[in-house]
């Protein structure tokens, strides 16, 4: 990062801060941006968590969270919080878009941004930035923001805690964008305390009865394989929405069971949403299906783990996806 020193004398004082990541919220956003919370304010500054909507209650368990102010439900609270910000910290997103309507009220402030993503492909609206497209998770840049400062010292349980949430969550519990660096770091955290089974315990054996059902009939009745492809595809109508009364994070990691499969490299979870068709895409080794996301469905991400979404209908959507697979049919055969 750029002008540290600079930042570090903002960061001097108590200051009124805001803590923003992106819309629908997963276990790295929670995990960086409580993390970061909890870092601040043991230096006494006064500082808020926004999310533009709420987060899946498989977190609910985290220190912090219940002071998250989400913009969906108190868009005023939202409002106040971010006039009477002197520092924004941006958190795993890239552009301002990725907040959407929260975008729009930071964008004209006078405080500074500061961001702090691993993303590709950053777009230059911050006033300070820590852009890594190697790191694991924004949990992981966390930390290293925090030892950038020179406190390590300083990292007390609930700042680890979240830490270790935001990159177990990210990496698939240490199967993607893993390093030697990474589990120094980890090894570190659990140093300090964090109890890992329980963590782990917490953040994936937390599914209820309808969950389990669904993931049935993900994986019994919408389930489709495409043997010559090394594809597999999951797709959800909004019948199956209606039916199984499914909230937000009750599909999470369905994607990554396909993945399962020894003659599978490429991975798609395909939704009808109410206005729009959403693409959850997986891979293994080298084949990139940020790629995929980014050319073809106005998305990005990462090399194995990329989103994008689609204005056509869900079946013109999966016919779409099916056809782009002859062009990447040779990169998908040589994992």
């Amino acid at each position: 990062m750029e002008n540290i020193h600079e930042l570090k004398a903002l960061l001097s004082a108590p200051k009124d801060i805001i803590i923003i990541s992106h819309r629908n919220p997963d276990g790295d956003a929670i995990g960086s941006s409580l993390a970061l919370y909890h870092y601040l304010c043991s230096f006494g500054h006064a500082v808020h968590v926004v999310l533009p909507s709420e987060y899946p209650d498989v977190f609910q368990w985290m220190p912090g969270v219940s002071e998250c102010i989400v913009f969906d439900t108190e868009p005023d609270r939202t409002r106040e919080v971010i006039e009477h910000a002197q520092l924004i910290f941006c958190l795993d997103f890239n552009s301002l878009d990725r907040i959407d309507k929260v975008g729009e009220l930071i964008q004209p402030l006078k405080a500074k941004k500061i961001l702090i993503d691993h993303h590709l492909y950053p777009e230059p609206f911050a006033d300070y930035m820590m852009s890594d497209t190697t790191a694991s998770s924004t949990a992981e840049m966390v930390y290293d923001f925090i030892i950038l400062m020179g406190h390590k010292k300083e990292i007390g349980l609930a700042t680890a805690e979240c830490i270790y949430t935001g990159i177990v969550t990210d990496t698939g519990s240490f199967k993607f964008s893993t390093s030697p660096k990474l589990f120094r770091i980890v090894a570190e955290l659990l140093e300090l305390g964090v109890d890992d089974y329980r963590l782990q315990d917490l953040i994936f054996n937390s599914l209820d009865e309808k969950q389990l059902r669904l993931l049935g009939h993900c994986l019994n009745n919408r389930m489709e394989i495409l043997p010559e492809y090394r594809t597999g595809i999951i797709a959800l109508t909004k019948e199956d929405y209606e039916d199984f009364e499914i909230v937000r994070g009750e599909t999470e990691g369905i994607v990554n069971y396909l993945l399962k499969m020894r003659d599978i490299t490429l991975a798609a979870f395909i939704t009808e949403q109410p206005n729009i068709v959403k693409l959850s895409l997986r891979s293994k080794g080298d084949f990139s299906v940020q790629d995929i996301a980014r050319k073809h469905f106005k998305g990005g991400g990462h090399r194995n783990a990329s989103g994008g979404f689609s204005f056509q209908p869900l079946k013109a959507t999966l016919r779409k996806f099916k056809e782009l697979l002859p062009e990447y049919k040779e990169s998908l055969n040589q994992y």
